[in-house]
This record gives C-alpha cells, sequence and structure tokens, in this order.
C-alpha cells in the first residue's frame, strides 16, 4: 500500500464541461475520492495545473514576456489551488493551500517542512505555483515536489484510462499500454501524457509515474491498494 501519493491534475480537468474556469461538481468529485484514501491511511498531496484560465507559453508575445506569461500560468494554478481547498473543506476533506508564489494573503508559504506537518496531521496539501519558476511546467513540478516531499508515485490523471498507441477517442483501433519504461515515454512523440522535462527528472530519480483516468470510481484507492490502474510509467 502506498504511504503517500502526489495527483497532478490539469486545469483543463477542473474546468469540467465548461470551456474555462472551475467546475464545482469535479472538484467535490475528487475531494470525495481523496477522502476516501485518507481514511484509508494514505496521505495526498496534489498540485492542480492552470490551463483552464492561462496557459503562461501560450500568452507570451506581443509585448509580454515568456517570464511574465509563465508567471500568469502559476497565478492561475493558485487560483485553482484556494478553490479546491475550499471546495474539499466544504466537502469534509481538511486540505491545506501552500504556495510556492508569495501570496500569504490567500496561501501559506510553501515549504518542506510545513507540507510535512500538514501531512502528518491528516491534511490534503494542495501545493500552488508551481515551482514558482518560469520554464517549468505544472508537470514538472509535480514530479520535483513528489521527490521532495518522499511520495511514493506521481499520478497524472487524464481523461482516459492510461495511455493508448493512439488517441482512443478518435482512434477505435487504439490499444491501451498497461506499462511503459521512461526511454519509450520519452522516445514515443506519439505520448505527450507529461512534458519531457517532467518524465526525465522522474527517470533520474526513479519516481514511477502512474497515468489514470480521473472520473473512475474508486481508482485511486485502487493504486493505493496496489492494484494495476491505468499505465504505469517506470525503468
Amino acid at each position: 500500500m502506498y504511504k503517500r501519493i502526489l495527483l497532478k491534475v490539469s486545469g483543463e480537468q477542473l474546468a469540467g464541461e465548461h470551456d474555462s474556469g472551475i467546475d464545482p461538481k469535479v472538484v467535490a468529485w475528487i475531494a470525495g475520492e481523496a477522502k476516501k484514501v485518507v481514511e484509508a491511511g494514505c496521505q495526498v498531496v496534489i498540485i492542480a495545473g492552470g490551463g483552464n484560465m492561462v496557459r503562461g507559453a501560450e500568452v507570451a508575445g506581443n509585448g509580454i514576456k515568456r517570464v511574465t506569461a509563465d508567471q500568469m500560468g502559476m497565478l492561475s494554478g493558485l487560483v485553482n489551488a484556494i478553490a479546491m481547498t475550499d471546495i474539499f473543506e466544504a466537502n469534509g476533506v481538511p486540505t491545506r493551500c501552500l504556495s510556492n508564489l508569495y501570496a500569504s494573503q490567500v496561501a501559506e508559504n510553501y515549504s518542506f517542512r510545513l507540507a510535512e506537518k500538514h501531512l502528518d496531521g491528516g491534511r490534503v496539501v494542495i501545493v500552488a505555483g508551481g515551482i514558482g519558476r518560469p520554464y517549468s511546467t505544472h508537470d514538472s513540478a509535480a514530479v520535483s515536489i513528489g521527490l521532495e516531499l518522499d511520495c511514493d508515485v506521481v499520478l497524472k490523471s487524464t481523461k482516459v484510462d492510461g495511455v493508448f498507441t493512439a488517441d482512443p477517442e478518435k482512434d477505435p483501433n487504439a490499444q491501451k499500454i498497461e506499462t511503459l519504461t521512461y526511454q519509450e515515454a520519452l522516445e514515443n512523440p506519439e505520448i505527450r501524457v507529461m512534458d519531457r522535462a517532467a518524465i526525465g527528472l522522474a527517470s533520474e530519480q526513479n519516481m514511477p509515474i502512474m497515468v489514470y483516468k480521473l472520473d473512475e470510481p474508486d481508482a485511486l484507492c485502487r493504486i493505493v491498494n496496489g492494484e494495476s490502474v491505468g499505465t504505469k510509467i517506470t525503468q
């Protein structure tokens, strides 16, 4: 059984059926699944992307510097994180938002020791602002913080049940891949589940990555209990 997991959720997933913004029903669903895991004795760290509002690399230009654009993306992740914190708490899941951006009026400043304290106190920890530096995605932040907090696995939630040979929503012949090596994930241009920098860091430090379908009931519990869910990326 995993004792501590890190879950990376994309901003697009938080938008649910909307084109942008946050769908409270989606976040409440995630809270419910996380609650089961916490009650089973597993500690949970979450990182939310900001693509439902601002995707930094896409807004750079026309006078906006890349550093500024990336900061806008990190702020979008912070907006998602503080919203998730409220919704988790409203659904009976003790949660704290820790930010790698200095935003002490809305979130606690992130530190390893504070995150450990909250996790040991039975709280879900939502880390906002990526790693607080430009040119690093929320995916890379997920692996980096997963390593820093000594998580057992990094979970990347998606719309489908793992990694496939092609987009299963477009290609009915797409086949699910049960396991992948880091090298296969890095070399195959068709696999875009995480950016190359994130997978490369995971490979260097041998951090397993599990790709699974977000809205599959009890998937988190099954993963924590060691069952085969989605696609696992390892050495």
